[in-house]
């Protein structure tokens, strides 16, 4: 039996903001970290929630979305005691679920979008030039 092929981190990103649509997450955003060097994923998706119950559904949805569609698990998850940064690591696509006040202050758009052209997209945008 060969090796259980990995999904495309493109098919998996889509997928990714599907899960976060569903349960209303706001300003979600997609980092192409393809061509960034040392890039530590092919992209980071971000969004925010508003609440304990609505970061819980948001990384619940994401979750089931990816298995429902691809048959996948994260690798890892992290935050979801504490409810202020979820994140959840599928190896070439990183999904992190913040409150605002918390996104704000780690801004890691800012970190990653560092003149490496147009790396931050806004999720239409980025389901739109994948369709």
């Amino acid at each position: 039996m060969g090796k259980k092929k990995k999904p495309e981190s493109e098919k998996l990103s889509q997928t990714i903001v599907k899960g976060m649509q569903e349960k209303k997450a706001s300003d979600i955003v997609v980092l192409d970290l393809r061509k960034v060097k040392n890039g530590v994923a092919d992209f980071f998706i971000l969004c925010s929630g508003n609440s304990d119950k609505q970061l819980d559904a948001i990384a619940d949805s994401v979750d089931d979305e990816v298995f429902k569609t691809l048959k996948e698990n994260p690798w890892y998850t992290e935050g979801k005691n504490n409810k202020e940064w979820i994140l959840l690591d599928y190896i070439n696509v990183v999904v992190h679920i913040f409150r605002a006040e918390v996104r704000a202050y780690y801004d890691l758009e800012g970190m990653w979008s560092v003149d490496e052209g147009s790396v931050r997209r806004r999720a239409v945008e980025h389901a739109a030039s994948h369709a």
